[in-house]
């Protein structure tokens, strides 16, 4: 890759897999970015899929299919670092563009996919108490430890098993509790 300085906003790019090798790329790029503390950079890995009805012995039934077979999708800022991660994650051919220089999404093409790209504001700030609105928390009271602007995301400890445990939380799934 050449030498450039790093992106300033993160931006979606598409790496091309081995047929079959998508739902694991993904697995192992989350799994290194959690191991390297690349949350910050590498925000978000996705196999698009969509529903879809097939025939099978006489009966129709509903089953999700790859939308790109062989290709994988990751919004991140685009450096040496997060470049040779992907890179070099196995089953990974290569990023989507001209040699080796990768070249992003439209926003045009990221709505066409249904990726919501608009960003959130938000009224909290860390130390703010929350109420998680929807999702497996539905209902949790939290104390925002941490905002995270790029994935659109709030960390906040939660009571689990009489300890304090940090969860990460989409912007939408959240409420700011005034007292």
């Amino acid at each position: 890759m050449e030498e450039k300085e790093q992106d300033k906003e993160a931006k979606w790019y598409v790496v091309h897999t081995y047929s079959g090798y998508e739902n694991k790329v993904k697995t192992d790029i989350e799994k290194t970015v959690e191991n390297r503390k690349l949350q910050d950079q590498i925000l978000e890995v996705a196999v698009p899929m969509q529903d879809t009805v097939e025939m099978k012995n006489g009966a129709k039934k509903q089953v999700e299919r790859k939308l790109f077979p062989g290709y994988v999708l990751i919004h991140m800022f685009m450096n040496d670092d997060t470049w040779y991660v992907v890179r070099n994650t196995r089953g990974v051919t290569g990023f989507v563009g001209p040699g080796s220089n990768p070249v992003s999404l439209t926003e045009e093409e990221i709505k066409a996919l249904g990726i919501d790209v608009q960003k959130i504001v938000v009224d909290f700030k860390v130390g703010d108490n929350v109420t998680v609105t929807g999702g497996a928390w539905e209902n949790t009271v939290g104390v925002i430890k941490s905002i995270n602007e790029n994935k659109q995301s709030v960390t906040i400890t939660v009571d689990m098993f009489g300890r304090e445990t940090p969860v990460e939380i989409g912007f939408t799934e959240v409420k700011k509790i005034d007292y």
